[in-house]
């Protein structure tokens, strides 16, 4: 038993008392630090509002799956002194003089075009199924960003 009681409380009660589910933000927002808690340690905790559940996850936790499942596809064209690269499927491009330049200017577009999904294209039926791209680059920092866009098919797969 820890020194310190309410520390010893405090974890019994999350060991054997925390819900996973809150039926409503109120009872949640009672106990945001043990839903904290429990997404740290990678459980899922859904609050209901107006009969939808939301979810709480760790966000590096969400991330990693993202990044596991959301391949890049990204295609790199170097022709006439500019290097292109295009994300098939996606309508996201980006041409610069030097291939990290393009790389940079692809990580911009992809902020844009989450920017423009979270806007309004999240309800149009050809970009609808962009989420989870939307959603890793949201949870991605730029050089994150960078890192998936050049990585290698095989490790690609790899981390699937």
């Amino acid at each position: 038993m820890p020194a310190d009681p309410a520390e010893w409380f405090e974890t019994m009660y999350t060991l054997y008392m925390f819900r996973p589910h809150y039926p409503s933000v109120a009872s949640a927002r009672d106990n945001i630090k043990l839903i904290l808690d429990a997404a740290e340690r990678g459980q899922a905790v859904t609050i209901e509002r107006s009969a939808r559940r939301s979810a709480v996850v760790d966000a590096e936790r969400l991330r990693d799956f993202f990044l596991a499942t959301v391949p890049s596809m990204a295609e790199v064209v170097h022709e006439g002194g500019a290097w292109v690269i295009t994300m098939p499927g996606r309508p996201i491009a980006a041409e610069a003089t030097s291939y990290d330049e393009a790389i940079t200017e692809l990580v911009d577009a992809l902020r844009e075009y989450a920017a423009d999904w979270n806007d309004r294209l999240h309800s149009a039926p050809n970009h609808r199924d962009n989420w989870g791209l939307v959603q890793l680059i949201s949870l991605s920092t730029d050089e994150q960003l960078r890192e998936w866009l050049v990585r290698a098919p095989a490790e690609s797969a790899a981390a699937e």
